[in-house]
């Protein structure tokens, strides 16, 4: 990821989400509210796990557990705007991944915020982590990003 102060641009990010911010986003300043970015990562990571993955939310035997986020600001952003979430993968473990992820203006390339995401997969059954599944892997190769990715 860029530096805290350097907020990066959509080419550096392959997978691309379309966000349509919501009336209920807005905080009483006028602009999306800080913890309603951690959704739009919710969105981005679980939609890809599931549309590309095959993640199944509500019978698989593997969840994914988030056990850490971050979030910078860059620019605010505020309703009706149109916003992209663009995601890749900074590191793929056994049994946890951390994603990348920044939020962007509808026809900017510089990200209004970014963060990331680190989920690691567990036995649904016993809360106890467990390899990430092959198929979810598969898919999560595709947005590995820099040498030490993997």
């Amino acid at each position: 990821m860029a530096d805290e102060k350097t907020p990066e641009t959509r080419a550096a990010y392959p997978h691309i989400l379309p966000i349509q911010t919501r009336w209920m986003d807005n905080d009483i300043y006028g602009h999306v509210n800080n913890v309603t970015y951690y959704s739009y990562f919710d969105t981005v990571v679980n939609s890809y796990l599931i549309d590309v993955g095959g993640l199944d939310i509500h019978d698989g035997t593997v969840v994914g557990f988030a056990v850490e986020t971050t979030c910078r600001f860059f620019k605010p952003v505020a309703f009706p705007e149109k916003l992209a979430a663009g995601l890749r993968v900074g590191k793929l473990g056994n049994s946890s991944v951390r994603y990348e992820i920044a939020i962007f203006k509808d026809g900017e390339d510089t990200a209004a915020a970014a963060g990331h995401f680190v989920h690691v997969f567990v036995d649904r059954r016993t809360d106890r982590p467990t390899p990430v599944p092959a198929a979810i892997r598969a898919a999560l190769e595709k947005l590995v990003v820099g040498m030490g990715g993997k």
